[in-house]
Protein backbone atom coordinates (compact mmCIF):
# COMPACT_ATOMS: atom_id res chain seq x y z
CA UNK A 1 0.00 0.00 0.00
CA UNK A 2 2.54 2.70 0.92
CA UNK A 3 4.11 2.27 -2.63
CA UNK A 4 0.23 2.93 -4.13
CA UNK A 5 -0.44 5.90 -1.88
CA UNK A 6 3.42 7.40 -3.04
CA UNK A 7 2.07 7.30 -6.43
CA UNK A 8 -0.82 8.75 -6.13
CA UNK A 9 0.20 11.49 -4.01
CA UNK A 10 3.15 11.90 -6.80
CA UNK A 11 0.52 12.14 -9.64
CA UNK A 12 -1.42 14.43 -7.40
CA UNK A 13 1.41 16.55 -6.56
CA UNK A 14 2.47 16.79 -10.23
CA UNK A 15 -1.44 18.18 -11.46
CA UNK A 16 -1.22 20.69 -8.57
CA UNK A 17 1.98 22.06 -9.61
CA UNK A 18 1.19 22.43 -13.12
CA UNK A 19 -2.21 23.76 -11.97
CA UNK A 20 -0.58 26.42 -9.76
CA UNK A 21 2.35 27.38 -13.05
CA UNK A 22 -0.66 27.89 -15.19
CA UNK A 23 -2.30 30.17 -12.68
CA UNK A 24 0.84 32.04 -11.88
CA UNK A 25 1.16 32.34 -15.77
CA UNK A 26 -2.14 33.33 -16.46
CA UNK A 27 -2.80 35.62 -14.00
CA UNK A 28 -6.27 33.70 -13.41
CA UNK A 29 -6.48 32.47 -10.27
CA UNK A 30 -10.04 31.20 -9.82
CA UNK A 31 -9.20 27.51 -9.02
CA UNK A 32 -6.94 28.33 -6.48
CA UNK A 33 -9.06 26.59 -3.89
CA UNK A 34 -9.13 23.53 -6.04
CA UNK A 35 -5.25 24.01 -6.26
CA UNK A 36 -5.06 23.59 -2.58
CA UNK A 37 -7.53 20.71 -2.26
CA UNK A 38 -5.14 18.61 -4.86
CA UNK A 39 -1.75 20.08 -3.03
CA UNK A 40 -2.89 19.14 0.74
CA UNK A 41 -5.47 16.07 0.70
CA UNK A 42 -3.85 14.70 -2.89
CA UNK A 43 -0.02 15.08 -2.37
CA UNK A 44 0.23 15.44 1.33
CA UNK A 45 -2.44 13.42 2.66
CA UNK A 46 -1.86 10.50 0.37
CA UNK A 47 2.16 10.90 1.73
CA UNK A 48 1.18 10.99 4.96
CA UNK A 49 -0.85 7.73 4.52
CA UNK A 50 2.53 5.82 2.84
CA UNK A 51 4.33 7.01 5.80
CA UNK A 52 2.03 5.06 8.07
CA UNK A 53 1.87 2.18 5.72
CA UNK A 54 5.86 1.88 5.55
CA UNK A 55 6.56 2.42 9.36
CA UNK A 56 3.50 1.11 11.32
CA UNK A 57 1.21 -0.97 8.94
CA UNK A 58 1.28 -4.65 7.75
CA UNK A 59 2.98 -4.96 4.58
CA UNK A 60 0.64 -7.07 2.99
CA UNK A 61 -3.29 -5.56 2.53
CA UNK A 62 -6.10 -6.26 4.41
CA UNK A 63 -9.76 -5.74 3.17
CA UNK A 64 -9.85 -2.93 5.33
CA UNK A 65 -6.70 -1.26 3.93
CA UNK A 66 -7.91 -1.52 0.56
CA UNK A 67 -11.05 -0.14 1.84
CA UNK A 68 -9.50 2.37 3.12
CA UNK A 69 -7.32 3.05 -0.33
CA UNK A 70 -10.51 3.16 -2.54
CA UNK A 71 -12.37 5.58 -0.39
CA UNK A 72 -9.44 7.84 -0.54
CA UNK A 73 -8.56 7.59 -3.69
CA UNK A 74 -12.55 8.05 -4.96
CA UNK A 75 -13.23 10.46 -2.21
CA UNK A 76 -10.29 12.68 -3.25
CA UNK A 77 -10.67 12.59 -6.73
CA UNK A 78 -14.41 13.26 -7.09
CA UNK A 79 -13.54 16.40 -4.72
CA UNK A 80 -11.22 18.11 -6.95
CA UNK A 81 -13.44 17.29 -10.03
CA UNK A 82 -15.94 18.96 -8.39
CA UNK A 83 -14.10 21.77 -7.37
CA UNK A 84 -12.76 22.50 -10.66
CA UNK A 85 -15.58 22.56 -12.17
CA UNK A 86 -17.53 24.76 -9.48
CA UNK A 87 -14.45 27.35 -9.07
CA UNK A 88 -13.96 27.02 -13.44
CA UNK A 89 -17.37 27.97 -13.61
CA UNK A 90 -18.48 24.79 -15.26
CA UNK A 91 -21.38 23.50 -13.32
CA UNK A 92 -23.57 25.06 -10.70
CA UNK A 93 -23.27 24.95 -6.74
CA UNK A 94 -26.36 23.43 -6.61
CA UNK A 95 -25.61 20.80 -8.60
CA UNK A 96 -22.22 20.13 -7.28
CA UNK A 97 -22.82 20.70 -3.79
CA UNK A 98 -24.51 17.18 -3.09
CA UNK A 99 -21.27 15.32 -4.51
CA UNK A 100 -18.64 17.70 -2.88
CA UNK A 101 -20.55 16.52 0.57
CA UNK A 102 -20.30 12.76 -0.19
CA UNK A 103 -16.98 12.96 -1.15
CA UNK A 104 -15.27 15.04 1.23
CA UNK A 105 -17.73 12.55 3.72
CA UNK A 106 -15.85 9.79 2.06
CA UNK A 107 -12.33 11.25 2.59
CA UNK A 108 -13.16 11.55 6.02
CA UNK A 109 -14.45 7.83 6.36
CA UNK A 110 -10.64 7.32 4.75
CA UNK A 111 -9.05 9.27 7.38
CA UNK A 112 -11.24 7.26 10.40
CA UNK A 113 -10.39 3.75 8.37
CA UNK A 114 -6.34 4.65 8.85
CA UNK A 115 -7.06 5.77 12.66
CA UNK A 116 -8.44 2.24 12.87
CA UNK A 117 -6.06 0.26 11.23
CA UNK A 118 -3.24 2.78 13.63
CA UNK A 119 -5.55 1.04 16.30
CA UNK A 120 -5.33 -2.19 15.57
CA UNK A 121 -1.91 -2.59 14.16
CA UNK A 122 1.32 -4.02 16.35
CA UNK A 123 4.43 -2.15 16.11
CA UNK A 124 6.87 -3.36 13.97
CA UNK A 125 10.36 -4.22 15.29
Amino acid sequence: MDRKYVMTALGYGLVGLLMGIYMAHSKNHAQVVTHAHIMLVGLVVSFIYAVCYKLWLAASPSKLSTIQFYTHQIGTFVMLISLFLLFGGFAPESLLGPILGISTLSVLISMLLMKILFIKSKPKN
